[in-house]
């Protein structure tokens, strides 16, 4: 599924991040989500390898990754140490300004890299999730039913690993298939590396963390970015899908975006929530439109106008982006 790429592990403070590399051009890393790995962007990275070297990765607690233990303040799976995972990858492959876009979980730890390493994040896309801190300070009955797993799998004691650990094949094939996208979407050797992982009580445990360091560690830093006015001063897009629960109950996920990362441009994608298997063509394009945007007239970011730009009959609101600077 990744013909050309390499399949390397690099170590960071004892944690192995599971690391394929692939084509030539400005760096580009690519991060998954939950319930999945990096088998997550098959249909999408071999054509951005055309342009871009593309580095893909399994967070910490997914896929091949190491698995840690998670510690009492959650900190373990805290979005800033995935950041730092992240960041340390790139810095072992020479990648010292960088592009990055993330789905899903790894949307949030794009997110808490932009915020973190300003100066060697060059943009930043989110795949199909509005902000942590909007999640948990709108939630209402529909929120709360359509995002439930957010809130089972915070349960402290290892209640949720018991249950799932139960019959984790069922569990997985009904996220997989819950989020507003046909399950027949999924390709055979994707779904299998995702069981695989998923039955490991290590990865569930580890998964588990991830969503109780949300609630926890990783609210407490947004707040703090919050008050201190800290947004997301790189280029960014953010993409969704219409049927996905983002679609469905935020009416404007690109103005909630805004004030998160005031140079963001996005629309809606005919699909559910999992976009890079769902619409893999659709998000090559609007990933290869944002990331070789150029600068209009040599304006900084927030000079630029507001435009609007057709996406397979969609219309994606854009402020202009600033120059790609890379080195490897």
């Amino acid at each position: 599924m990744f013909e050309g790429f390499d399949d390397r592990s690099i170590t960071v403070d004892g944690v192995d991040i599971h690391t394929r590399v692939g084509g030539a051009g400005p760096p580009l890393l690519l991060l998954h989500g939950f319930p999945q790995s990096h088998m997550l962007w098959h249909g999408v990275a071999p054509h951005l390898a055309r342009s871009f070297t593309v580095v893909l990765t399994d967070l910490r607690g997914y896929g091949r990754s190491s698995k840690p233990p998670g510690d009492a303040e959650h900190a373990t799976y805290s979005k800033r140490r995935m950041a730092a995972d992240q960041m340390a990858v790139m810095t072992a492959l020479s990648f010292e300004r960088f592009s990055v876009a993330g789905h899903d979980r790894g949307a949030r730890v794009a997110h808490r890299m932009a915020l973190d390493h300003p100066q060697r994040v060059e943009r930043v896309a989110f795949l199909d999730i509005v902000p942590t801190l909007e999640v948990f300070e709108r939630v209402d009955q529909a929120m709360a039913t359509a995002y439930y797993h957010w809130f089972f799998l915070i349960q402290p004691n290892g209640l949720p690993e018991h249950l799932i650990g139960l019959d984790p094949q069922t569990y997985l094939r009904r996220t997989l298939g819950a989020w507003g996208s046909d399950p027949g979407i999924f390709h055979e050797e994707a779904v299998a590396a995702y069981l695989q992982t998923f039955c490991d009580p290590a990865a569930i445990h580890a998964m588990c963390e991830d969503y109780r360091a949300a609630a926890t560690i990783d609210l407490a830093h947004d707040r703090a970015d919050r008050a201190a006015g800290r947004t997301v001063d790189c280029p960014a897009l953010t993409l969704w899908g219409d049927r996905s629960v983002v679609g469905r109950l935020y009416p404007d996920p690109l103005v909630i975006w805004r004030r998160y990362a005031p140079h963001i441009r996005g629309a809606g994608l005919p699909a559910g929530h999992f976009l890079p298997e769902e619409r893999p063509q659709d998000t090559v394009d609007a990933l290869l439109s944002f990331l070789s945007a150029p600068v209009s007239d040599g304006a900084p970011p927030h000079q630029q106008p507001i435009t609007e730009r057709p996406l397979h009959g969609r219309s994606v609101r854009n402020s202009n982006t600033s120059d790609r600077r890379h080195r490897r």
